[in-house]
């Protein structure tokens, strides 16, 4: 069982940045792949970022390319996403998730553990 709690987030101008944490429970944190995903109001969940567990793997979705950077401490089982030059579009509660296993994946469906949530919201 892994427990995630997510923080970090807030109301920011377009081009600031913040930076999400997810502190994991457990002893086994290197044991799962973790995972960034966003939903903003009316639209599905989707894949943001994630890293394996050495964090030399990482996935992006294609609009957060070069903006956004996933990484993970696991000294202190805490997974981060810097989050750069946002845009209103970035506007969305955004959930940290884990995967066990090595290979990174990008679909929900893929993740058992998921976060409370933490919401971002990006103004013009």
């Amino acid at each position: 069982q892994v427990q995630l709690v997510e923080s970090g987030g807030g109301s920011v101008q377009a081009g600031d940045s913040l930076r999400l944490s997810c502190a994991a429970s457990g002893r086994t944190f290197t044991s799962y792949v973790m995972g960034w995903f966003r939903q903003a109001p009316g639209k599905e969940r989707e894949f943001v970022a994630a890293i394996n567990w050495s964090g030399l793997s990482t996935e992006y979705v294609d609009s957060v390319k070069g903006r956004f950077t996933i990484s993970r401490d696991n000294a202190k089982n805490t997974v981060y996403l810097q989050m750069n030059s946002l845009k209103p579009e970035d506007t969305a509660v955004y959930y940290c998730a884990a995967s066990r296993g090595i290979v990174v994946v990008t679909t929900t469906l893929k993740y058992s553990y998921w976060g409370q949530g933490t919401q971002v919201t990006v103004s013009s």
